[in-house]
């Protein structure tokens, strides 16, 4: 240990033929910066095109109106980089970091909150965050501390996502803890109920993350990684694949439509799924407004 301490970690496992790659700490404030203005100027490709697929095919003539002002909106704020939402979210941060990644040069998760605050208010995007949620409620002014999530994988490479999460949807997001007797049924059930609950107030038309399985936590925390993914790219397992298609189909039946009524409710159905104990059947189901903004970064 002595020796390790005395010569650096670095030089102790070359000495031992590991090869670890180091990467300054600095480096992820300045990406996650980045990460957070973009997020807030553009929205991703796949979410601008489910808007654009949903006003083609939208029956009522004011969800016509909504959604065109919808795009415009997105256009405009890509063209002047001018945040897309004037709430811009609470961020979370997704890490998968190689198990061959050596950070130096001070403290990950200080720097990563180095680079939200930098962002936001270099970026002027509007600081939503409280110190402390319940009596002082203080603000922040920097829209810290972040929420961050960190897996270790195999190789080099640092894997960073960044979701900025409005709280008009998040605040109608919802756990079912179900049976495995409900089934799918169940679960098409309990996430229709959770979407009929929230009506217009998410701000549709919105996407919908779902974790199935785990614990009850661990079911939130898929539910908020399956909104990264494409929403256009179908789930790799045919099961969960058509169930996503059949909770779009029966979510746009509701008629709560884009703001004010019509077929485009959902422009987009994600699943993520994980092992849970034989008695339970959690389901997480995190809403997403038309504001589904999120970055992605590989180092």
């Amino acid at each position: 240990r002595d020796f390790c301490l005395s010569r650096g970690l670095g030089d102790v496992y070359k000495r031992q033929g590991i090869i670890l790659r180091e990467i300054q700490v600095s480096e992820i404030t300045k990406t996650v910066r980045q990460m957070c203005m973009d997020a807030a100027y553009h929205l991703p490709k796949d979410i601008y095109e489910g808007l654009k697929k949903g006003r083609e095919t939208e029956e009522s003539s004011v969800g016509r109106i909504v959604l065109d002002q919808i795009i415009k909106n997105a256009e405009i704020a890509d063209a002047e980089d001018r945040p897309y939402c004037q709430d811009t979210g609470m961020t979370m941060v997704f890490l998968k970091v190689g198990q061959d990644v050596h950070f130096v040069g001070g403290d990950l998760t200080e720097a990563i909150n180095a680079g939200v605050a930098a962002g936001y208010v270099e970026g002027y995007l509007r600081k939503s965050v409280v110190a402390e949620p319940l009596f002082n409620r203080k603000n922040t002014q920097n829209n810290t501390p972040a929420i961050i999530y960190t897996e270790i994988v195999p190789g080099d490479k640092v894997d960073i996502q960044v979701e900025l999460k409005g709280f008009g949807s998040e605040n109608k997001s919802d756990v079912a803890m179900l049976v495995p007797a409900d089934g799918v049924e169940g679960v098409k059930n309990a996430v229709l109920e959770i979407v009929k609950h929230a009506g217009p107030n998410p701000c549709p038309p919105i996407v919908l993350g779902i974790g199935i399985g785990g614990t009850m936590d661990q079911a939130a925390v898929m539910s908020k990684k399956a909104l990264l993914r494409d929403i256009s790219v179908p789930h790799k397992d045919a099961d969960y694949a058509k169930l996503e298609e059949e909770i779009m189909e029966m979510v746009n039946k509701t008629g709560i439509g884009p703001q004010l009524g019509g077929t485009t409710t959902c422009i987009g159905v994600n699943i993520e799924w994980g092992a849970t104990h034989i008695a339970g059947l959690p389901v997480a189901v995190t809403i997403m407004c038309h504001a589904a903004r999120h970055a992605h970064v590989v180092l």
